[in-house]
């Protein structure tokens, strides 16, 4: 059976080079790099090597880049320690951001009594940043977090818009960029964000890794508490090949930022323009010009299509997903469309599909004759 990978927003196929070297890594680097001894210095050397490399690449210091198990664990270090440590008195997020921010902001807003308020979404799915204005004009000391790209929908944030609203206002500014990093230029000299989080898998690197963009003399104190490991803020052993592998990750997506953006984009015009030959009453989801490997559509299909649709998919080796992989077991709709969409167009049949540079036009006529046949 042919097999169709259209989730990539959910993770991404390690590419080759990755995995040659992260082998590599575990078979010739195995020391520990807090020893001193050449076994840890050696292991020190990949992990220092891979910061500096992964610094390079978005413009900031080495010693701004601090690894973590991944996105989630960045952005629940961020909120938790500008509540904790920076004494922040109120959370200025969205409605429509990753649950990894989401659920810490309520878990914050439960144990310190934090005041949390919301920038309301427009019906494209954008924020209102009038409305974020508004709200910075109340004096607080305040800390907003609103993500890059959405999982969802790929609608784009203007950071450095939003950068400059909250340095107006002395407002901290942290940024979800999980779907965004390795897959668009950023330049964290030049855009004014305080904080960023980024996983590896997302890029086509190793599961389990991520990292923290912190800027220095932020503050920030350790979520995780033992050794020294991460300048003091993040302890645990460095995982060595996990680090080596999102570097090499990283390296070769801006190396071939261009092109693969180029294909990726004619991808999605090519199945935009099969859904209105095939499927004339589809609507996108936000934008068709969001961000260039994620689209959301509905489909016009009755809404008892709905509970089968990625099953039905499945069974004919296509993946797709309804929303956020990490809450695809659930039957509620999702929180993000629940924000953009009417009652009744929440329970029609959508779909999220996601590209990579590995997917082809082939891959999305099988998706087209298999939507067609359902």
């Amino acid at each position: 059976m042919k097999k169709v990978y259209l989730d990539n927003a959910s993770t991404t196929a390690i590419r080759t080079e990755v995995i040659e070297e992260i082998t590599k890594v575990m078979a010739s680097d195995f020391g520990n790099p807090s020893s001193t001894h050449s076994f840890g210095r050696n292991a020190k050397t990949i992990v220092e090597l891979s910061r500096k490399s992964i610094a390079k690449h978005l413009n900031c210091t080495a010693q701004e880049i601090i690894f973590t198990s991944g996105g989630t664990e960045a952005d629940n270090w961020v909120l938790r320690s500008a509540v904790e440590d920076l004494k922040i008195e109120r959370i200025i997020t969205s409605r429509i951001e990753h649950h990894a921010v989401l659920h810490t902001v309520m878990a914050l807003e439960e144990e310190y009594a934090v005041q949390v308020d919301y920038v309301k979404v427009n019906s494209d799915g954008s924020l209102d940043l009038t409305h974020l204005s508004n709200l910075l004009a109340e004096d607080k000391k305040t800390l907003v977090s609103l993500m890059h790209v959405n999982n969802e929908t790929g609608t784009v944030l203007d950071l450095d818009r939003v950068g400059v609203i909250c340095r107006q206002y002395n407002a901290l500014f942290h940024s979800d960029t999980v779907q965004s990093v390795g897959k668009t230029e950023i330049d964290l000299q030049n855009i004014p964000v305080d904080f960023i989080a980024a996983s590896a898998h997302k890029f086509h690197g190793p599961k389990g890794i991520g990292f923290a963009f912190i800027r220095k003399n932020s503050g920030l104190q350790p979520l995780i508490f033992g050794g020294e490991q991460e300048k003091g803020l993040r302890a645990g052993t460095e995982a060595v090949h996990q680090i080596a592998g999102m570097a090499k990750a990283l390296t070769i997506s801006y190396e071939n930022l261009d092109e693969e953006r180029n294909h990726i984009s004619d991808l999605k015009k090519y199945l935009i323009s099969q859904l209105e030959l095939h499927f004339p009453g589809f609507r996108i989801n936000g934008k068709a010009s969001d961000f260039y490997n994620i689209i959301n559509v509905i489909l016009p299909f009755s809404s008892d299509k709905t509970a089968m649709l990625l099953f039905s998919l499945d069974m004919k080796g296509i993946a797709v997903s309804r929303g956020s992989a990490c809450q695809s077991g659930s039957i509620k709709p999702s929180h993000v469309l629940k924000e953009m969409l009417s009652e009744t167009d929440l329970k029609l049949p959508n779909l999220r599909i996601s590209f990579s540079h590995y997917n082809t036009k082939e891959d999305i006529d099988w998706l087209i004759e298999s939507l067609g046949s359902l």
